[in-house]
């Protein structure tokens, strides 16, 4: 399965408002699980199983509640039994149509 989430606190001491200190905590969550992931500027993806993946997205929301007292998630997931891999085929299958035409 494919599991895209954003996390942030809801709340932050920034002057500017920035959550990347928090955010930070969490990729490195994520990084430091060893299942395969990827970072862009609004999600990060797993691929893996369902309890190995909610315990990362689990684990990241911790860390982020560690410096806010409320925290916000977003999540999405593509649930395919049999497909691995898809981290990168999804793209690639994509990009292939647009190369094509």
């Amino acid at each position: 399965m494919l599991v895209a989430f954003s996390v942030a606190p809801s709340t932050t001491d920034d002057p500017d408002g920035s959550v990347s200190e928090a955010v930070a905590a969490a990729i490195r969550v994520v990084r430091e699980s060893g299942i395969p992931n990827r970072t862009d500027a609004m999600f990060t993806t797993l691929e893996g199983e369902w309890d190995e993946c909610l315990d990362v997205v689990k684990r990241a929301c911790e860390a982020v509640g560690a410096v806010s007292p409320r925290v916000s998630l977003v999540l999405k997931a593509d649930i395919r039994p049999g497909f691995t891999g898809q981290l990168d085929a999804k793209v690639a299958r994509v990009e292939e149509r647009l190369t094509g035409e």
